[in-house]
């Protein structure tokens, strides 16, 4: 019990001195997990090497590959390429480039994983708002929400996903026939309220717009050679995160993979390349890690949840509501991925509890009444992210980003737009569970 209060405390201190912003967040986070195996709430052994409780390398070591492969493909010219013709593609109109780079990115991260999606697109974002002379805060902040809501359509666009889809034995059909169809209503919904929040903020110039169409994107490729190497990399990664699973490597070694060979074939000095990576973030999201394992481990977000399933008394209607809500707010403070790794067990469990008879386990969370729980895990968990700048990796990625391009994200600057377009995102999903899978 008192791991549980001395836990819960350093966890608490330090989100508030986060949400604060008085004191860099990267910071934060380390002393947090300092403090947390100083008080012996995680032993080093656990912070460093659990995949339960510890450090998930596997986010570590794909942005440090993604980050390689970027600052490689910077020095081409490729980003400026892509940047010109999108910019020519919305007449120079920031409100359409906003909408056209959010469907972008939210397709891709159907796709790909949300970090490494950012990866590529934020990079565009910073150089198009630079020649339009406008703030790209707004704009790196729809794209890091846009590749949250496209990355639940599948199982492979979101990682929570595919954690539901390992213990509820769900494929990837399952996904797209539930969750898809979901995904496409929320997007189309986002755009018209980003284009509702942003259009009269966003204005330009008329001979900034003028000089964005005279521009010549074929004259922004600096390197041509660099740039074929690059992009077969870069192709090549793609492919292996969109078939890892039939591979059998996960997306780090992909990542780590091609960096490697991006940086054998590119003939950089690995200096210059690797002091470019976001180590700030990089750190953030250590320090994070095992503060949250630490919350995770004394049992809190257990007890949490328990509490919260317990209110609804088997009846399955509100258990799909309670678990929509309670994940889309849980995963706005803490990671969706351990508080995943939480609810899978206890949604199994109450299984159990139901339905004594089955005992054969794919049909035990296979039985149609829990379906929709499932669904509903998978949309409060990864849609829930969009809440505050810590709820995502993809938040954190852009902001770290930002920052380094000068341009620093608050965490209320985040929370502001965030919060409410993520709370008309489960608003959305509140409907579609209640109309498919209990009106008809």
């Amino acid at each position: 019990m008192t791991e549980l209060y001395i836990g819960t405390t350093i966890f608490i201190l330090s989100y508030i001195a986060i949400v604060s912003e008085r004191i860099h967040k990267t910071i934060i986070a380390i002393v947090g997990a300092s403090a947390m195996l100083l008080f012996k709430i995680m032993e080093q052994r656990e912070a460093f090497f659990s995949e339960e409780f510890g450090i998930d390398y596997n986010v570590i070591f794909l942005l440090i590959g993604m980050m390689i492969i970027i600052n490689i493909m910077k020095d081409t010219g490729i980003f400026e390429w892509i940047a010109i013709k999108s910019a020519k593609f919305a007449k120079g109109e920031p409100i359409r480039i906003m909408v056209t780079l959010s469907v972008v990115t939210a397709f891709l991260s159907a796709f790909l994983d949300n970090v490494t999606t950012v990866l590529l697109i934020a990079p565009v974002t910073l150089l198009i708002c630079d020649a339009l002379e406008i703030d790209p805060v707004p704009f790196l902040i729809t794209e890091a929400i846009a590749s949250n809501i496209g990355g639940t359509a599948t199982l492979i666009g979101d990682p929570p996903n595919i954690m539901i889809a390992s213990k509820a034995k769900l494929e990837f059909m399952d996904f797209i026939y539930n969750l898809t169809p979901i995904i496409i209503i929320v997007m189309v919904a986002y755009i018209f309220t980003i284009k509702f929040m942003f259009k009269k903020s966003l204005t330009v110039r008329p001979e900034l717009k003028a000089r964005i169409m005279e521009m010549k994107e074929s004259e922004a490729i600096t390197d041509p050679t660099l740039t074929r190497k690059s992009l077969i990399v870069l192709t090549l990664t793609v492919l292996g995160f969109l078939f890892h699973s039939q591979l059998g490597f996960e997306p780090a070694t992909i990542a780590l993979s091609g960096a490697g060979i991006l940086l054998l074939v590119a003939g950089k000095e690995p200096n210059e390349i690797l002091e470019k990576i976001e180590w700030t973030t990089l750190f953030f999201f250590m320090g994070l890690f095992i503060m949250v394992g630490g919350v995770v481990k004394i049992g809190l977000i257990k007890i949490l949840a328990e509490q919260a399933l317990n209110l609804t008394q088997g009846n399955m209607f509100a258990t799909s509501m309670l678990v929509l809500w309670f994940s889309a707010f849980a995963s706005a403070i803490i990671d969706n991925i351990p508080y995943v790794a939480t609810m899978n067990p206890l949604i199994i469990d109450m299984a159990k509890g139901l339905w004594p008879n089955v005992t054969d386990p794919v049909a035990l969370v296979h039985t149609p009444a829990l379906m929709p729980v499932w669904w509903s895990l998978a949309l409060g968990a990864c849609l829930g992210g969009n809440g505050t700048l810590i709820g995502a990796s993809a938040n954190v990625v852009v902001a770290g980003m930002s920052e380094k391009a000068g341009k620093k994200i608050t965490f209320m600057q985040f929370t502001k737009y965030g919060m409410p377009l993520m709370i008309e995102s489960v608003v959305i999903c509140t409907f579609y569970i209640w109309i498919r899978y209990y009106l008809l």
